[in-house]
C-alpha cells in the first residue's frame, strides 16, 4: 500500500497547490517560473513501467507524453507479454490490444457511474484507494481468457490496506506512529 500512499500524497499535494493558486486575491505575477522542472515518473498504473519497460528505456518512458507511448513502446510491451505466454485476457483482449491499453500510462476517470480500477464489470474507470491494482494487473496478464489460468500468478496475497481508510477527505488511513 506504500504505492497507493505515494500516489494519494501526490494527489493531495497537487490539490493543495491548485487550491492555493485559485485565490482571486493573489497576484499571479508572483509565481516563479524561472526554474527548470522535469517529469521524473509516470505512475497511473503501478508496476507497469517496472515490468514492461527495460531499464535502458525507463527514463524515456517516464518522460514520454501519453499520446506518444503506444508508438514508442507497444512492441516492447508485446514482447514481454509473449515471454509471459500471454494469448488473451479475461477482457477478451489479444496481445496487441492489451499492450495498447497498458502502454498508455494514464489514470482514466469516469465522471459518472462506478469509479474503479476493475470490479469484474467496470474496467479502468478510475481508481479508488481500496482497489487492488496489482491483483487486477496480475489477473489480466496471467489469468487467461477466463481469469482462472495460472492461479498462483493472479494474486499478490495482499488483501487490503493495513489500516482502514476514513470516510471523509482526505480518505487516507491514519499514519503509523
Amino acid at each position: 500500500m506504500i504505492q497507493v500512499n505515494k500516489i494519494a500524497t501526490g494527489l493531495l499535494l497537487t490539490l493543495a497547490i491548485t487550491t492555493a493558486s485559485c485565490d482571486k486575491d493573489k497576484n499571479e505575477d508572483n509565481f516563479d517560473t524561472s526554474g527548470t522542472y522535469t517529469q521524473n515518473d509516470q505512475m497511473a498504473r503501478p508496476a507497469i513501467n517496472t515490468v514492461f519497460v527495460s531499464s535502458a528505456r525507463k527514463n524515456e518512458f517516464n518522460t514520454t507524453t501519453p499520446s506518444a507511448m503506444n508508438a514508442a513502446f507497444n512492441a516492447q510491451f508485446q514482447t514481454v507479454l509473449t515471454g509471459f505466454g500471454y494469448t488473451q485476457n479475461a477482457l477478451g483482449q489479444d496481445k496487441a490490444t492489451f499492450a495498447g491499453l497498458l502502454v498508455t500510462d494514464v489514470l482514466n476517470v469516469k465522471t459518472n457511474g462506478t469509479t474503479t480500477f476493475f470490479d469484474g464489470t467496470n474496467v479502468l474507470t478510475g481508481r479508488a484507494l481500496a482497489d487492488d491494482v496489482i491483483d487486477t494487473e496480475l489477473l489480466l496478464i496471467f489469468g487467461g481468457p477466463t481469469g482462472a489460468s495460472n492461479p498462483g500468478l493472479t494474486k499478490d496475497n495482499v488483501n487490503g490496506n493495513d489500516k482502514a481508510f476514513v470516510a471523509t477527505f482526505p480518505y487516507l488511513a491514519a499514519p503509523h506512529n
